[in-house]
This record gives structure tokens, sequence and C-alpha cells, in this order.
């Protein structure tokens, strides 16, 4: 992909790197040229941002020709929104206090140039925010409040805002940025697309293990992408991919959900994307949505403050409560009688306001339908762990599994491949995994799951690596369909 800088006038502008082409906002508005280059990154160094200027239609245009803005529209809009820009800066409160710790002064300001600091100690924060909203120029302003450091305010600025002292310094920035850009590009192999798989190499139980990671990327790279194995430090980079496979334990309050929605906002094909993590996530949701379509499912409560009295003696005991977010059996507690039920309910009630109880099914194991655009890829059969009514036992805080099966879509009951595809049918059409129960003839929905598990002996111990062929072609063929609806393989 070709780069190129965009500045207001050429002629008055003293802004150069070697190798990368300067033009003039003109040019690249008007200019057949620019407009139907395919692949382009535009580094927009306009002066200005504001609404219908050069600026803003730089970056406006780039995204309408599919080009790659720096600083997108978006990005010129979160800079705008201090409830935006608070939001995304949240987890560098910590950095914030220790990075600003020294200083004397009521406020205080630092400017970022392709993500560097003037001053060194700041450099690391500067570097952070920069990935947060990469925008070739920032500038930042911090206000003490309430005995702590805060982000007052983060704008974008123009070359002629640079301190005449910081230019010098401004442009050995841009080259070691373009330098290292252009190193990273021409390691890559030639591709039609790229695709980024986030992982968190810390995560204790992650979704995908280190080999099934492994044969996801030489699957991905079979299927025709170029792919990049990424972490939560790489947020800023996403508009260089075509998708996104998330491949960590996701949540609404978390980053792999704010990196889901940016993808999708960007243009990426993502899984799992943003209303999918939204509705299997919450529990509250799944129940209603069952009910709604009237699939099978365990006799299911949402319980509150006003309710929760009565609410037990509609299920008797024992029963089960679960947190709304619950994930990997966590969060989820059986109560077997009144004292243990209004301790727990009381608990669960005071991180949420809504609470799950359900009919507990005892059974030996559960089922697990693997499903991808609407269709089954695999089936397992996951054993409660021993001695536990859970498939998985956290007691003592670490996690013990009970045994599984890989089963044959052929050997499955035809009831739980057709309830799990209604179940999943009602959340969407992208890569999930759908828990039932098997209770005499009748079957019954636990919950859906986006971000299912697949590892290596496994979920894939049928298909072995035609499994991770599939959701790689799958997605694929997504981005093929969302460039123009008109490539073919």
């Amino acid at each position: 992909m070709s780069t190129i800088i965009v500045t207001n006038n050429t002629k008055t502008s003293s802004f150069t790197v070697t190798g990368v082409e300067t033009i003039s906002a003109k040019d690249y508005l008007v200019s057949p040229k620019y407009s139907n280059i395919r692949d382009l990154k535009v580094f927009n160094l306009c002066r200005s941002y504001g609404y219908q200027t050069d600026g803003y239609y730089v970056s406006l245009l780039a995204a309408a020709r599919g080009h790659k803005a720096y600083p997108a529209v978006r990005t010129i809009q979160e800079t705008k929104s201090l409830s935006v820009v608070k939001i995304i800066t949240e987890d560098l409160e910590e950095l914030i206090q220790k990075s600003l710790r020294s200083i004397q002064s009521g406020k205080f300001s630092f400017n970022i140039y392709f993500g560097n600091t003037w001053t060194q100690r700041y450099n690391e924060l500067g570097q952070k925010i920069f990935r947060q909203f990469t925008a070739p120029l920032l500038r930042v302003d911090f206000i003490w409040q309430k005995r702590e450091w805060r982000i007052q305010n983060i704008q974008l600025i123009a070359l002629n805002d640079i301190p005449e002292e910081h230019k010098e310094f401004v442009q050995e920035c841009a080259k070691k940025y373009f330098a290292g850009k252009m190193k990273h590009l021409k390691r890559k192999v030639s591709y039609r697309y790229d695709l980024a798989i986030l992982v968190n190499e810390n995560e204790k139980v992650p979704p995908s293990n280190k080999k099934a990671i492994d044969k996801f990327e030489r699957a991905g790279e079979k299927a025709g992408f170029n792919v990049e194995i990424i972490g939560k430090e790489d947020y800023d980079r996403l508009s260089e991919f075509d998708a996104l496979f998330i491949r960590e334990t996701t949540n609404v309050n978390h980053h792999t959900f704010r990196f889901s929605q940016r993808a999708e906002a960007d243009g990426l094909v993502v899984i799992d994307d943003p209303a999918s993590i939204l509705k299997c996530t919450n529990k509250v949701y799944l129940a209603e949505v069952l009910n709604h379509y009237r699939i099978s499912a365990p006799k299911t409560l949402i319980i509150n403050h006003e309710n929760k009295d009565s609410a037990i003696k509609l299920l008797g005991y024992p029963t089960i409560l679960k947190e709304p977010d619950s994930s990997f059996s966590q969060g989820v507690v059986k109560v077997v009688n009144r004292e243990d039920f209004k301790r727990k309910v009381d608990d669960l009630l005071d991180k949420s306001d809504l609470i799950i109880a359900q009919e507990f099914l005892p059974t030996n194991y559960d089922w697990r339908v693997g499903i991808m655009n609407n269709e089954p890829l695999y089936v397992c059969k996951y054993y409660m762990a021993k001695a536990h009514w859970q498939i998985v036992d956290w007691h003592g805080g670490r996690a013990r599994e009970g045994k599984w099966d890989s089963v044959k879509l052929a050997d499955t009951p035809p009831i739980v491949i057709r309830t799990a595809l209604r179940a999943a049918k009602t959340i969407g059409d992208g890569l999930y995994g759908v828990d039932l129960k098997m209770v005499g003839k009748k079957c019954y929905v636990i919950e859906v799951n986006d971000n299912p598990s697949i590892e290596t002996g496994v979920e894939d111990a049928i298909l072995k690596d035609e499994l991770y062929l599939k959701i790689m072609r799958s997605m694929f063929d997504r981005v093929q369909k969302k460039k123009n609806g008109k490539d073919k393989p």
C-alpha cells in the first residue's frame, strides 16, 4: 500500500520525508490520479480539520475511496467529544498519574508528534495516547482536579501550530515513523487481504490455545490472507487490516469490545462483531430472546430487588443463579436452600440490577454445537468436572475441567443440531458455540456463546485442519463481498 502526505500548499510547506510523496490538498481532492488509486495511506497534515475545510474533506474522501486516512474522520469526531475521550483513555489513568506526578501547576499540556513527545519522560504516555487517536500531530491538555490529573482535551494540530524549536525534532520523528512503516510493509508477503488475530498471551483460559492460533494463522494464509497476530496495544493499527478475528475472551466493558466496535466502524469484517458480543455476553438478553422465539430452555426467571423473594417459589431447589455476563462457568452458582438463595442473590444484585435464576437440569455432559454462517461446524460433549455440577470447577481459583468427546455431525441427535441452529440464528450469522442439555428426548438451550472455544485435539478432533480453513475461508468470502461484491476468488 502506497503512502502520501497531504498539506494545504506544498509550495509554502517545508515538511518533507524522503521516500514519501507530499502533495497538496487540492490535488488529492480533485485529481483523478489519486481518486482512482485503490490502496493508499493518506497522512493528512492540513492546517484545519474543521467541518467542510480541506483537511476535513481529505479524510472524508479518503474513507469514500477506500484509502486509509490519518487522522480518520472518526478520529476527528472522537477528539471533539470529551466523553468519548474519557472512555477511550480510561485504561491510561494510572500511567497519567505516574507521568505527571512532578508537575506543580494546575494545568499542563504536551504535543505528540508521530507518537513522540518533545520531553522524553512523557514519551510512554504520548505513545499510548497516539495508539488510541492515530493522528500525526496531537496536543493533549491536562487539568489537576479532585486530587488527580485528568485529560481536559485532545485536539488535532497542524504544522503551523508546532513551535519553531520543535520543527527539526518533528521532521526526525516523521522520518523514523515512516522508515519503520516502510520496513514493516516490506516484510509482508503479497496476499490479497490483511487479517488481524487478536490474542492475549497472558490469558489464563483463552478461547484458543497456542497450537490452535498457529493453525488459524496457517489456514488464514491458505485462504488468501496476510495474517498478523496482534495484542491490546495494537488498537491504533486496526485500519491497516481488512478483517479482525478476536481470539481473546470478550466482554462489553473490555478492550475486546472496543476493538470490535472500531473494526466495524472502519469497515473491517470482524468476528466477533459488536452486536454478537452484546447479545451473547448478557444472559438476561439470551433468556428473553429464547423465550420470545419459543426455543426450549430450562425454566428461567429474571430477578431484581423487587421480585427476589417470590422468584424461588416458581423454581424450587436446587436453582442456578447467573451473573448477566458470566463465562467459562464463572459467575454461576448453585443454591440448595432458602438461606443460600437469599445470600447469593443479594451478592449478585450488588453487582447488577438484574440476574438470572434458572432451573437446575442435572446431566453427565453438555452438548456444544459450533456454528458459523448458520451452518454447523463441529459437535462436542463436555463432561462435568469430577465431583462437580459444572464442566469447569473453579474451586481454589484454578480451572479443573471434565473430559470431552468430539462427535461427528452425522452421529449427533438431529434435535440437538436443529435446536442449536435455531438459537444461533437469533443472534446473527457469526461464529457461535451453542450449549445444550438433553433430558430424555427433550433438548434445552443453556446459552449461546460468541468467541467459542476452539482448541487442538478437542473441537478440531473430527475435521482437524479443515475446521480452521472453513472459518478462514468464510471470513475471506465476507471480505470479498464487503469490498465491492464483484471480486472473485
